[in-house]
């Protein structure tokens, strides 16, 4: 028999809550990325022509941070609710893309339409997301609620 000094505290309703909520935000990231990177027409129809232009006129190697922001946060969300301390570098790797994609993004000429206060909000809470999961996940492990 093995055993290990490693104490499992039972998370709270609270965890549950932030993992599910966690698990619903990134879920639509990636249907953005995949609609968007497989030039849905339905789902693109109401992106102004600009942005489609500015989408069409990127380097292919853009979608691989793209993806690995979104992917990662759903592969970290999903992990939050396996209590997995994998979570962690999940949502670290989920940073990485996000802001590697980001750089690119505004040191490409984006269009007016994508840095309205709108959108710049938009990017504010997209960061503020995933740094709060990130915290989080690296709370809970830390607390002995991932393991």
């Amino acid at each position: 028999m093995v055993t290990t000094d490693r104490h499992v505290t039972r998370p709270g309703w609270t965890f549950w809550l932030i993992a599910v909520l966690a698990v619903l935000w990134n879920a639509f990231g990636c249907l953005d990325f995949t609609m968007t990177a497989s030039r849905n027409p339905t789902y693109l129809s109401q992106v102004p022509p600009e942005i489609i232009d500015w989408l069409d006129s990127a380097p292919s190697w853009t979608l691989v941070p793209w993806a690995l922001g979104v992917w990662g946060g759903l592969a970290g969300s999903l992990l939050l609710l396996a209590r997995s301390g994998l979570a962690v570098p999940a949502f670290a790797v989920s940073l990485v893309g996000l802001a590697v994609s980001q750089a690119w993004q505004f040191s490409a000429g984006m269009p007016e339409s994508m840095t309205t206060p709108g959108m710049l909000a938009m990017t504010a809470c997209i960061w503020v997301i995933a740094l709060g999961l990130l915290w989080f996940a690296w709370d809970k492990r830390r607390a002995g609620v991932l393991h």
